[in-house]
């Protein structure tokens, strides 16, 4: 119960600090310093969290990571759902708090909340969530590899900032997801459209998540 508790607690955190900074910052694709701060923000909460919960859960505070640590054989089918289902909880209480910030600050809850849409369309946005989520996932699964020896120490440090630059390409597309959890908890706030395209913030991941397993596995020298 703990790693899963350490799970929620982990997305609680990505999502307030990554969605917060940007209600913040008032994150545009206009604005190049507001998408900087945002994908540091982002960044930086992974690391911070990667050596704050990762010997207790490894971290994953992401259903894609999840899925690709399940199918590379790292973790069991109940361990895998019931991570899940945790991060998505921290997500939605993330998301929550976000918005009773916003509220009591006067602000305008269904556009602040950091939740993500598609900037042209449906189609566009889950050929960028797929793609982007398995460059990250398998940064992910090879930067805690056994076989990196002690550069594994340093995990934490690749991941967050591989995230970082993830999201400075995706923002102009899609806000940046490559987290079904992160972006399920804002959208039930922020509800229109942010709600109808959750599918492609869901499907999009998973989809780039199990293609990292799957490149992993084959590029793999020894067990995955």
């Amino acid at each position: 119960m703990k790693k899963y508790l350490a799970e929620l607690v982990g997305t609680f955190t990505l999502t307030f600090l990554g969605c917060g900074a940007a209600v913040a910052l008032g994150c545009a694709d206009s604005n190049t310093a507001s998408v900087v701060g945002t994908a540091l923000a982002f960044g930086l909460a992974v690391v911070a969290m990667a050596y704050t919960i990762g010997g207790i859960s490894g971290c994953h505070i992401n259903p894609a990571i999840t899925l690709g640590q399940f199918l590379t054989g790292r973790m069991t089918l109940k361990d895998c759902g019931m991570y899940m289902v945790f991060q998505v909880v921290g997500a939605i209480l993330a998301a929550a708090v976000l918005a009773l910030v916003v509220n009591t600050a006067g602000g305008d809850v269904a556009a602040s909340t950091g939740a993500n849409t598609c900037a042209f369309n449906p189609t566009n946005g889950l050929v960028v969530e797929a793609v982007l989520t398995m460059l990250f996932v398998l940064v992910v699964l090879g930067a805690t590899s056994k076989t990196n020896g002690a550069t594994s120490g340093f995990a934490g440090l690749a991941i967050g900032l591989s995230l970082v630059l993830i999201h400075l390409v995706g923002i102009h597309f899609t806000g940046t997801s490559v987290n079904p959890a992160r972006s399920i908890g804002p959208a039930l706030f922020a509800g229109g459209q942010a709600l109808s395209e959750l599918w492609v913030f869901i499907v999009g991941p998973f989809i780039g998540g199990a293609l990292a397993a799957g490149v992993w596995k084959a590029i793999h020298p020894g067990k995955a």
